[in-house]
């Protein structure tokens, strides 16, 4: 059987039997070992090699104050591509994955049927205590209903080193706290069903 057969099926699968139904019943779910070691590290390189090259800029805050970088209450650095840029094909690879897995999840999120993404945000906490404060993705009802974050690092204790993304779900009475571990994937609402927090790293992240 053709590889790309395997992977659309599994793809179809993990969608259908595990995506969907994690974001219907808790708002989140998350992938562990999405990529595999070899295309990760590809992925990796590439983002280390852009954060090297000072091409990631301070994130901005939107709403009120839209356009503003404030340091204490967002502290990443960040850069928007599509993946179709020059020597990115490892990240274009892993957006294709991730566009195959949203679509296969159909009419099947609720009064949402996703049709695009926007660019793709890398973004790196340089450590110091660097976070971002709670907030939500898309407040005001723009478009966006599900946030994808793929994670990146490599040996991260986050007893030691921070950096937790926190959800607080709505209506919940627990929170939610990922570790933000090398190959994750992590899908959630991005409306205000899920306030999430990055807590204060002390290390790369």
């Amino acid at each position: 059987m053709p590889l790309g057969h395997i992977m659309r099926l599994d793809l179809e699968r993990i969608a259908l039997e595990y995506v969907v139904p994690c974001l219907h019943d808790i708002g989140f779910c998350y992938l562990d070992n999405f990529l595999g070691e070899v295309m990760g590290d590809c992925v990796l390189e590439r983002v280390k090699r852009m954060h090297r090259d000072g091409e990631l800029a301070d994130g901005q805050l939107a709403g009120p104050s839209r356009g503003v970088a404030k340091r204490h209450l967002r502290g990443d650095q960040i850069k928007w591509i599509g993946g179709t840029e020059e020597g990115c094909e490892a990240i274009n690879f892993l957006l294709t994955l991730i566009d195959r897995l949203v679509m296969y999840c159909g009419s099947r999120l609720g009064k949402y049927y996703v049709k695009e993404r926007s660019k793709a945000m890398i973004a790196c906490y340089p450590g110091n205590g660097t976070g971002y404060v709670r907030h939500v993705d898309n407040p005001n009802g723009d478009g966006r209903c599900i946030t994808c974050i793929y994670y990146l690092h490599k040996n991260w204790d986050s007893k030691l080193h921070g950096g937790i993304l926190r959800i607080f779900p709505e209506g919940k009475s627990y929170v939610a706290d990922v570790e933000p571990i090398f190959d994750r994937l992590l899908f959630f609402w991005s409306d205000r069903r899920n306030p999430h927090e990055v807590q204060p790293s002390y290390a790369t992240r």
